[in-house]
C-alpha cells in the first residue's frame, strides 16, 4: 500500500491530481489518499504541518498547495504571496523530510524564469536574468521551493522533484474578477458581457504578449507521469541543481487571440478593445517542453476544447463560480 498526501487537494490542480489518483485506486491499485483542508490544517503553520506529517507518515508527498493569483493580485499583494508560498514550501517540504517521506512531488510556476529570457524557455534559463517585477515575490517562492527540493536530494538522498507549469486552466479555475489569471477573467468577462448584450469589452494592456495555456487535466496527466518516472531515468535526464522539469503544450497565443476565441466560446459578438495603459507583463511565455516530451509525455487538450469545457463547467456551477477566492 502506498499513502499519498495531496497538499492543495482542492484547488484546481490538486484536484485534478485527486480525481486520477482516485481512478487509479478504484482500478485497484493499492493507494490510500490523504487530505486535509485549510480549516483543518493551515500549511503556514510550521508546528501543524509536523505534527500531521507524523501523525500521516505518507510514502508520497504532492504539493499542489500555493497562493496563487493574477497580474493584479500579484502586483498588489506582493508581502503575502511571497511570505504564505515560503512557508508551505518550507514547512511541507522540510516536514515531509523530518517524518521519513522518499517522493515528494512539487508544483512551481513557469514565472520562475527572467522577464527577457530566450524563448521558448528551457529549463536552464532558470537565474540567468530579471525576473518580471509584478510577480517578483511569487517567482523567487517559487524557485526557493525547486531548491529546497534539490538541496535535500543532495544532502540526504531522498527523491523530490519539481514541474513547472505553463499558465493552467479549467473545472475548478478562480473567475474572480479581481483575483484571477488571464483566461478565467477573460471567460468571465466575456459571459457577462454576451448575457448583457454589452457592445465592447476591454482588455488589459495591447493585446499583443503571447502566452501559453495547458488544461488542468493535462497537467494532472504530466504530474503523476514525472512522479512516477524510475529514479535513474529521472536523474539522467536532469541535473542535481537544475531538475525541474517545464510541463507544457509548446504552442502560445496572443492575449488578443485568446480574447477572441473566448468571445466565440460564450456568444459575445462585440467588439474587443485594448487598454495599453495597463500592464502587459512578460512579452511572451513559453515553455521549451522538449525535455518532458523526450520522457515520453506530451499534452492531449487543443485550447478551443479545453476552453469549451471550462465554460462549461463554469455554467454548470452558477453563482458559486463568482464566488471571491
Amino acid at each position: 500500500m502506498t499513502r499519498i498526501y495531496i497538499a492543495g487537494h482542492r484547488g484546481m490542480v490538486g484536484s485534478a491530481i485527486l480525481r486520477r489518483l482516485e481512478a487509479r485506486r478504484d482500478a485497484g491499485e493499492d493507494l490510500t489518499l490523504v487530505t486535509c483542508t485549510h480549516s483543518e490544517l493551515d500549511l503556514a503553520d510550521q508546528a501543524a504541518v509536523r505534527d500531521f506529517m507524523a501523525a500521516e507518515r505518507p510514502d508520497v508527498v504532492i504539493l499542489a498547495a500555493a497562493k496563487v493569483g493574477g497580474i493584479l493580485a500579484n502586483d498588489t499583494y506582493p508581502a503575502e504571496f511571497i511570505y504564505e508560498n515560503l512557508m508551505i514550501e518550507c514547512n511541507v517540504i522540510h516536514q515531509a523530510f523530518a517524518a521519513g517521506v522518499g517522493r515528494l512531488l512539487q508544483l512551481g510556476s513557469s514565472c520562475i524564469y527572467p522577464k527577457r529570457a530566450e524563448q521558448p524557455m528551457a529549463e536552464d534559463a532558470l537565474l540567468t536574468g530579471r525576473l518580471e517585477p509584478t510577480n517578483e515575490p511569487y517567482a523567487i517562492a517559487k524557485i526557493a521551493g525547486i531548491k529546497l527540493c534539490e538541496s535535500y536530494n543532495r544532502q540526504y538522498g531522498v527523491d523530490y522533484r519539481s514541474v513547472m507549469p505553463t499558465n493552467l486552466y479549467g473545472p475548478g479555475d478562480n473567475f474572480h474578477p479581481e483575483k484571477s489569471h488571464v483566461l478565467p477573467a477573460l471567460i468571465r468577462r466575456f459571459h457577462e458581457a454576451a448575457r448583457s448584450g454589452a457592445e465592447a469589452v476591454t482588455i488589459w494592456g495591447t493585446g499583443t504578449p503571447r502566452r501559453e495555456f495547458l488544461h488542468v487535466d493535462d497537467m494532472a496527466g504530466a504530474a503523476l507521469f514525472v512522479l512516477d518516472l524510475p529514479k535513474d531515468v529521472y536523474a539522467a535526464s536532469t541535473h542535481p541543481m537544475l531538475s525541474h522539469i517545464n510541463v507544457g503544450t509548446g504552442e502560445d497565443i496572443t492575449i488578443l487571440e485568446l480574447a477572441r476565441l473566448v468571445a466565440r466560446v460564450t456568444g459575445f459578438d462585440g467588439r474587443i478593445e485594448t487598454d495599453p495603459s495597463k500592464p502587459d507583463g512578460t512579452p511572451r511565455k513559453l515553455l521549451d517542453v522538449s525535455l518532458l516530451r523526450d520522457m515520453g509525455w506530451q499534452a492531449r487538450i487543443g485550447l478551443e476544447e479545453g476552453i469549451r469545457d471550462t465554460y462549461a463547467w463554469f455554467l454548470s456551477q452558477g453563482p458559486d463560480a463568482m464566488r471571491a477566492k
